[in-house]
């Protein structure tokens, strides 16, 4: 009798995440200070003021938040940057580009992220014509995302003299690992005809997997075991499958959410993801000065 009760009051045994032997791919978990390093001694092309990277992605993606990560793991400390919300609206209305401050003397490092408004299904979020005009340097800092109407050549915030300076030079998506399957097929309609465009023109692309806590149990527990986790290697190629890009310019990253210091494992994946970036936005610029 006690024995049938104390069976019945027992919690099903919880399934383990499927997982390699060994990582998948390579990380040198004490390469930290070395990558940050390389960073703030890296020096951009001559011929643009500095590196324009583009974060595009859903409604709820993390753009802002993976672009305050990188602010965050660069400074070493908590910073405020871009403002970020969880929900089913887009708190960025408007297009931002955020200089990283380097040292305490006021310098910067020699690139730059810019937010956009956040893709929504059907006639939400950001317009792609106006997401294109960015890719194309047409539009200028500031300008507020009208989801109601995209930018004219007739508004004061079009830019009609285009110069390699003005354009972008490395796009970056963001996509949350938590619901790539679930994401409705026209929000990745929409991405791939900014992709196109961003093909057309020679423009490097990267994509940034967030939420990777969230959508395996293993890499919540242990973030060092993300590239064991045959779950994210399997997003990542439904990832590569549904854009088209390489899986060798795809990054999982854990933004940083909760915590108020920083983790060196948070910062090493996030610091691998912006040095792919800044080389891939730098090459652009090589080849078209």
């Amino acid at each position: 009798m006690g024995m049938s009760s104390s069976t019945s009051r027992c919690s099903p045994p919880t399934m383990e995440e499927p997982a390699f032997e060994r990582p998948w791919r390579e990380v040198n978990w004490s390469d930290g200070e070395q990558m940050l390093r390389k960073l703030k001694e890296f020096q951009s092309t001559q011929g643009v003021d500095g590196l324009r990277i583009l974060v595009v992605g859903p409604i709820g993606a993390g753009k802002s938040s993976f672009i305050t990560s990188v602010n965050t793991a660069l400074q070493g400390r908590n910073t405020y940057l871009a403002h970020s919300l969880s929900g089913g609206f887009s708190p960025t209305l408007k297009y931002n580009m955020y200089k990283l401050k380097k040292d305490t003397d006021g310098s910067f490092f020699p690139f730059m992220f810019s937010d956009t408004m956040g893709l929504g299904e059907d006639s939400s979020g950001a317009y792609i014509d106006d997401l294109i005009r960015i890719l194309q340097g047409q539009v200028q800092e500031g300008y507020t995302f009208n989801i109601s109407g995209e930018l004219n050549a007739e508004s004061n915030d079009f830019n009609a003299t285009l110069s390699l300076n003005d354009r972008v030079h490395c796009l970056v998506f963001v996509l949350p690992a938590d619901n790539i399957s679930t994401m409705p097929g026209g929000i990745f309609h929409k991405m791939k005809l900014v992709l196109q465009r961003a093909r057309e023109l020679g423009i490097p692309q990267v994509v940034i997997m967030s939420k990777v806590d969230k959508g395996c149990s293993l890499v919540s527990e242990d973030l060092k075991k993300i590239y064991e986790s045959k779950k994210i290697k399997a997003k990542m190629e439904e990832c590569s499958i549904r854009l088209g890009i390489p899986m060798n310019y795809i990054f999982p990253v854990k933004n940083y959410h909760e915590e108020i210091t920083t983790k060196a494992v948070t910062d090493i994946l996030i610091l691998m993801a912006v040095t792919t970036i800044v080389d891939f936005a730098n090459d652009f610029v090589k080849r078209n000065v």
